[in-house]
């Protein structure tokens, strides 16, 4: 068999020759949908010929038509390699991800407590919390709504956004992982594409009112520091339905959404999602 990439790009399609890995190139065997691939991207594409896909070393589930997808992180490298096993045949190809710079935010006005948390009590809580959040964000069920065209889940302001440095009180802390979404308390969220309900908490420590849905395939957005929340784990939803409401509770500083999104453990910038 012989093999060729098409990945679509911003403009028009580009086709990646594989004569360098095997035979000459005649036969397309995967498409990438996603526009520009960088870092913190979501991305989405297909098989087009009969045969498994392997990012990682793991093999990414596929649709009844095909569609696959993956996502890379804030610290991805310029080229990540995707394997095709079909045939008996094996390729590895390189797909090129567009390396970002990363904004410095400064946030002030937080409690001591909130940035760095020392007695034991919390430390247990925060835990227990963080385990919850990881076993909602592990599921991989095989809904494909992570094809839909996202919307925004709100109204408002951009505040902050995905990869940027965050100070907090005057301290270095880790990357901001959201794109946080400002308004007055009250404001409805929505969903931004169908999704099944795997986390609904009013008072985690750090997020406050908390929801995760999962979209499938891996792939689930989170909304962080709700005033209240309307629906319920386990719950089906559709794009635009109302969800929650802004607020700011957990770490937060003013109301605002934090709005999040992941491929399994990896965090991605749902910002991209966005095409409006």
């Amino acid at each position: 068999m012989n093999f060729k990439i098409v990945n679509r790009c911003l403009i028009a399609p580009v086709i990646f020759c594989l004569c360098c890995f095997s035979t000459f190139a005649a036969q397309p065997v995967v498409q990438i949908f996603t526009k520009q691939p960088q870092q913190g991207s979501m991305i989405v594409g297909r098989m087009l010929v009969d045969g498994d896909i392997y990012f990682k070393d793991k093999k990414l589930p596929l649709t009844e038509t095909g569609e696959f997808v993956f996502g890379v992180g804030r610290e991805s490298q310029e080229q990540v390699q995707l394997m095709i096993r079909s045939n008996n045949q094996t390729v590895k190809y390189p797909l090129y991800i567009e390396k970002r710079q990363w904004k410095i935010e400064r946030v002030d006005g937080l409690a001591e407590e909130k940035v760095n948390p020392k007695s034991k009590e919390t430390l247990a809580r925060i835990k227990v919390e963080g385990e919850k959040v990881r076993q909602a964000r592990s599921s991989a069920t095989g809904q494909n709504a992570f094809l839909m065209e996202f919307v925004t889940p709100a109204k408002g302001r951009i505040s902050g956004v995905y990869g940027s440095q965050r100070i907090l009180n005057g301290e270095a802390k880790r990357p901001h992982f959201g794109l946080d979404i400002a308004n007055k308390v009250g404001t409805s969220v929505v969903a931004p594409a169908d999704g099944v309900v795997t986390l609904a908490e009013r008072d985690l420590f750090f997020s406050g009112g908390t929801i995760i849905i999962d979209h499938g395939f891996g792939i689930s957005t989170t909304y962080l520091h709700l005033n209240s929340i309307d629906v319920a784990v386990g719950q089906e939803i559709t794009q635009n339905e109302k969800i929650a409401t802004i607020g700011a509770t957990g770490r937060a500083n003013g109301p605002h959404l934090d709005w999040r999104l992941n491929w399994l453990t990896t965090r991605l910038d749902p910002q991209l999602l966005i095409t409006e």
